[in-house]
């Protein structure tokens, strides 16, 4: 059920961090494994890193926010490697930065990489998904499709309609066997948090870790192997009647109001 032999995965941005520990999942599933990323160097050390794993990927230079450079990788894709049955739309950035002092090209910088990026990825493997039968996309979405917090502005907004186009496309392209659906990760122990993390010149934890720490029922910082079985879930036959979800590996955050203060 959970299977993936035969199958071929594209991650968008999956040199390092949350993308890289989902490609290595599907990986481990059986699955043949595609990145992409923004530059040669990241490209290298994904390569480097996979093979370090003993896992051989295909790993190649592309803006998501490009529509004619991914249409042009899509071909190569399915030319060198074959028709992409799993696109996991993982890469993403984000600004912390009040919204007042946000300047609008900041605002699209984000919006453009994390909605734009997963919209030009979709379109460009669907019509091979539809030829071929079926085929799986995973966007990932975040706690803040569903929340906000000051800085954010642009990140919340971009996973926001990420979430609805995940949505949207289960609605439009379900009739063809497709099934797109999201993952919501919490607070990842990744490079992009590690920010956020860092001990205080008295060894004390970071007040944002502090809070993040006190919110989660599970007490921790997630870990980037926390969102494997979420991926192979999504990505397998065992997620065959699974269209538009988000499924939200959070720690409980979501379902949690916090501890009352003493």
């Amino acid at each position: 059920m959970f299977d993936l032999k035969g199958k071929i995965a594209w991650v968008t941005g999956a040199s390092y961090g949350i993308g890289f520990a989902i490609a290595n999942a599907l990986a481990g599933a059986g699955a043949k494994i595609v990145f992409n990323d923004i530059n040669q160097e990241l490209v290298d050390k994904g390569l480097a890193a996979y093979n370090e794993r003993g896992i051989e990927a295909y790993g190649f230079v592309c803006d998501v926010t490009d529509e004619n450079a991914v249409n042009e990788a899509v071909k190569k894709i399915e030319q060198d490697v074959g028709v992409v049955d799993i696109l996991v739309n993982n890469a993403g950035i984000i600004k912390r930065i009040p919204m007042c002092e946000m300047s609008a090209q900041e605002w699209r910088q984000v919006i453009d990489v994390d909605l734009t990026g997963p919209f030009i990825c979709s379109k460009s493997v669907i019509p091979s998904m539809i030829k071929k039968g079926g085929g799986k996309i995973i966007n990932i979405c975040s706690m803040m499709s569903e929340l906000g917090r000051e800085t954010v502005s642009a990140y919340a907004a971009a996973k926001g309609g990420l979430k609805m186009l995940t949505r949207n496309i289960a609605s439009e392209y379900g009739e063809f066997n497709i099934q797109c659906n999201g993952i919501g990760p919490g607070y990842i122990a990744t490079p992009q948090t590690a920010p956020l993390r860092e001990k205080q010149p008295d060894g004390s934890r970071h007040p944002f870790d502090s809070f993040i720490i006190s919110k989660t029922p599970a007490a921790r910082w997630g870990t980037p192997e926390d969102l494997a079985g979420p991926a192979i879930f999504l990505a397998s036959g065992a997620s065959d009647f699974v269209n538009g979800h988000i499924l939200y590996v959070d720690g409980g955050i979501l379902a949690y109001i916090g501890k009352q203060p003493k």
